[in-house]
């Protein structure tokens, strides 16, 4: 085996070992008492399988399986550091960081989503983050008020 060839694969291998950081938005970090328990455990869980990842023998292949989970660890590290814990909503009154909207749009369907923090969202699931242009629209809005977004009108029929 040359030495060559050895360099050759500790670079490569090396390259495979450095991933990119997660990137971090620029906005404030708020969050639901869920979305800060959410970020808690996934902390926990990365140490885990970096720790985990510790026992690997190989040198090069412990790299490899640590690079994720340290790059986690990172990233939800820098997040708990920067996260704002927000109150629930004391009125659903109009809608705010928290709330859950329901709202009805001109072609007839009607959505439900929570508003929550960037971390937290899942509009899947039902959440979309604060910094969404939908959320943006609606926070501070009542129910009766209409609102434009991507040239269709969008009702809000319920707060909570």
């Amino acid at each position: 085996m040359s030495v060559a060839f050895v360099k050759e694969e500790s670079a490569e291998t090396a390259s495979e070992t450095l991933l990119p950081d997660r990137p971090i938005s620029p906005h404030p970090n708020l969050v639901t008492k869920a979305g800060l328990d959410a970020l808690e455990r996934q902390l926990k869980e990365a140490r885990e399988a970096y720790d985990a990842a510790g026992f690997i023998e190989d040198i090069n292949e412990r790299r490899r399986q640590t690079a994720g989970p340290m790059r986690d660890l990172r990233y939800l590290t820098a997040r708990l550091r920067t996260a704002q814990l927000m109150p629930d909503p004391t009125t659903s009154d109009v809608v705010a960081f928290g709330s859950t909207v329901t709202f009805s749009r001109d072609d007839g369907r009607v959505q439900t989503y929570r508003i929550v923090g960037e971390d937290e969202a899942d509009p899947k699931a039902g959440s979309i983050s604060f910094v969404s242009p939908v959320a943006r629209l609606l926070i501070g809005k009542g129910v009766g008020d209409a609102v434009e977004t991507g040239g269709q009108e969008i009702e809000i029929i319920a707060i909570s």
